[in-house]
């Protein structure tokens, strides 16, 4: 009796690794049945046009690789727009110097400026001069100043677009139009539209 006893003890534990595997194989089954199934990936967010911060009474400046300063854009306040990586501005002011030292002066109500300055768009009382300069002939090269409801600027590339109507002043000459084009690198200017032009004598021409 003992000895059938053993025997049976024996074969059973002999069997007994292959009945476990067949148990866990048999519950592992069974979880991932009744696992849940994952969530989908959630959707990519669509950019928002909304700002990830403020400026209150700022003022940024940029230099060139000599430490001059080239640019200083300020204002009473700034709101920046990542996705678009554009700077909204209340009460703006733009000052620039180009390499030959004249200096341009750029003013609104409101404007929107990329990050550094170089471009900007100028709505409300609108208003960009560029200084009178001496030339190295010696002659003078009168003061310019656009003004509109809308200008927009190219400080580095010294050029001004508005396809509104414009005055433009040459010194104490004035020019009205309903477009604009200036290109002070290429000296274009070119006025569209309605143009009307009032000179005064002298060497302000």
């Amino acid at each position: 009796m003992r000895s059938r006893w053993r025997r049976g003890w024996d074969g059973f534990t002999l069997y007994l690794p292959v009945v476990l595997m067949g148990l866990m194989a048999l519950a592992s089954w069974w979880l991932v049945r009744n696992a849940p199934s994952a969530l989908p990936d959630a959707p990519a967010r669509a950019p928002v046009h909304e700002p990830d911060y403020f400026m209150k009474d700022f003022s940024v400046r940029s230099f060139d690789a000599a430490g001059r300063m080239t640019r200083q854009l300020q204002g009473e306040m700034a709101r920046h727009y990542p996705d678009t990586d554009t700077l909204e501005i209340d009460g703006v002011q733009l000052n620039a110097q180009a390499p030959d030292g004249r200096r341009t002066r750029a003013t609104a109500l409101h404007g929107l400026s990329n990050g550094d300055g170089s471009e900007v768009q100028l709505s409300g009382d609108a208003r960009v001069t560029r200084e009178a300069v001496r030339l190295p002939d010696g002659t003078l090269s009168p003061e310019l100043r656009f003004e509109g409801e809308f200008l927009h600027a190219w400080t580095s590339e010294e050029r001004v677009v508005s396809d509104r109507p414009v005055v433009l002043w040459r010194g104490a000459d004035r020019f009205t139009a309903d477009r604009l084009r200036y290109d002070n690198l290429d000296q274009v200017l070119q006025l569209d539209g309605r143009v009307r032009g009032v000179l005064q004598p002298g060497p302000a021409r």
